[in-house]
């Protein structure tokens, strides 16, 4: 690895770039002993804002930015990090400058793309990384969806599930999808209303236990705590997107799915459907904030219930529990969540998200706190065009024309 050193000579200065060398070969070569070594105790990485499947943002701890920092490049590019120049700072600090080379994973494209990364050092070890990149190349290098299917247009993303041949069961390439997934929308201003449902007439049995079967045990800890790093990735961005999100649920719906029925704000069933939490059943526990919405949607004593019991809920039954919002025959799913999701495309998208936030707060706070939080938001959302649209609308007598905004 050749690297034009430029610093100003002193011996800390010459023991910071030998660490930085040390750094980026141990990157290449998989070395975690090395990078054990070398990272502070207290690391903690931040890598550019707009990388895809959620890797950008603040990565706290060495082993926070191996599972989802590095690891979450890896999972999903085969390339290294190049450093040509190493610069001393004032302050202590290295800047290392260089290109990002290789591929997408999985049928991506070619990836090079220039980074500037500033280190700190604490005690001869680094403390922090700092990653400046162009996430545009990252992104257009990045796979293409393998296990799902994406249309936007006319303000609506149609999402669906697509492994049909296997229930659409939830693996590592499904977890990624659904990461990349949230932030591609997070990132598309054109997308007002998001519908999730799935191919071949189900929804989802949730984890793919019979992937996990093929794998060493003394790897599986491993390989589904990165899967769960996406799952939950996705149903965070999924959660935090102004766009309202509507769910079509036909057939089977287990496990990971029940963590995406969590995340909707309107849930159409069809009469097939068919809900279940599954986890317990292999010895697992749960994930994708399964724990956390379904008390919330239907009570704690009913989650209980679906946990330790593994009792499966009819659709009759998960609508009058407060799980689903609607109830057709199941050759009306698809239609129904269509029209619903027109109409929310076509509505106060700004609004909606605000909306979405309160109601994902209102067992966390105080009355007090939440009225503060109204009031907030709604002097916030007078200052927006489509509610100076809802009002001459109304004294107009005609349907407003909101566009989001």
């Amino acid at each position: 690895m050749a690297v034009e050193q430029v610093s100003s000579g002193s011996s800390i200065v010459d023991r910071h770039v030998d660490t930085a060398r040390r750094l980026y070969q141990a990157l290449e070569d998989g070395d975690r002993a090395t990078l054990d070594e070398i990272l502070d105790p207290d690391f903690v990485g931040e890598l550019a804002d707009g990388m895809p499947f959620g890797i950008g943002g603040e990565h706290r701890g060495a082993d926070a930015m191996r599972r989802s920092g590095w690891g979450g490049i890896a999972r999903h590019f085969a390339a290294r990090a190049e450093p040509a120049d190493i610069v001393g700072l004032d302050d202590g600090r290295l800047l290392v400058t260089g290109r990002y080379r290789g591929t997408g994973r999985r049928g991506g494209g070619h990836l090079d793309a220039g980074f500037a990364h500033v280190l700190t050092f604490a005690n001869g070890r680094i403390s922090a990384l700092r990653q400046y990149t162009d996430t545009a190349r990252w992104t257009a290098a990045a796979p293409p969806f393998s296990t799902l299917t994406v249309d936007v247009s006319d303000g609506v993303a149609r999402v669906r599930m697509n492994r049909p041949a296997r229930a659409n069961a939830v693996n590592a390439a499904m977890g990624a999808d659904l990461a990349r997934l949230a932030t591609a929308l997070a990132d598309d201003d054109s997308v007002r209303a998001v519908t999730l449902s799935g191919n071949g007439g189900i929804f989802t049995v949730g984890g793919d236990i019979a992937e996990f079967s093929t794998i060493d045990p003394a790897e599986l800890p491993v390989r589904l705590d990165h899967m769960v790093v996406d799952l939950h990735r996705a149903v965070d961005g999924l959660t935090s997107l102004a766009a309202p999100l509507v769910a079509g649920v036909n057939g089977a719906c287990a496990g990971a799915g029940l963590s995406l029925v969590g995340a909707a704000d309107i849930v159409v069933a069809g009469e097939d459907a068919s809900f279940s939490v599954g986890y317990t059943a292999i010895g697992l526990t749960g994930d994708g904030g399964i724990s956390w919405t379904l008390p919330r949607l239907i009570g704690l004593r009913r989650a209980q219930e679906l946990f330790l019991t593994q009792r499966r809920l009819t659709a009759a039954e998960a609508l009058d529990w407060g799980l689903v919002t609607s109830v057709v025959p199941a050759d009306e799913v698809d239609a129904t969540v269509a029209a619903i999701a027109d109409r929310l495309a076509t509505g106060p998208t700004a609004a909606y998200g605000t909306v979405r936030r309160l109601f994902g707060r209102t067992f966390d706070s105080g009355l007090r706190e939440h009225l503060a939080a109204e009031q907030r938001c709604i002097t916030h959302a007078a200052a927006t065009q489509d509610f100076i649209e809802g009002v001459t609308a109304f004294v107009e007598k005609r349907r407003p024309r909101f566009t989001g905004h």
